[in-house]
């Protein structure tokens, strides 16, 4: 299983991006910031981009990055607690 890092910038005002975020939100995920989580997946990048690109806009930006130890940040505990625990 990998944790991968989602992270977008939507561009479009007024655009429902709904299913855009209910896409990564059907697996394990940990927000990190407001346009950035992590999500725990047997997908790659990849294929996590081609379920969400139906979803976005020419002018919409995302990338999709494997994340692993050693890694170090300040957060929320429930998230730091929930990248510990995966990676």
């Amino acid at each position: 299983m990998a944790i991968l890092l989602v992270t977008y910038d939507l561009k479009k005002p007024g655009q429902d991006y709904s299913d855009f975020i209910s896409t990564f939100k059907k697996y394990a995920w940990a927000r990190l910031s407001e346009s950035c989580y992590a999500i725990d997946t047997y997908k790659t990048p990849n294929q996590i981009y081609n379920e969400l690109k139906p979803f976005m806009d020419q002018n919409d930006q995302v990338y999709i990055i494997t994340l692993s130890n050693p890694w170090d940040g300040y957060g929320p505990k429930d998230v730091n607690d929930w990248l510990h625990a995966r990676l």
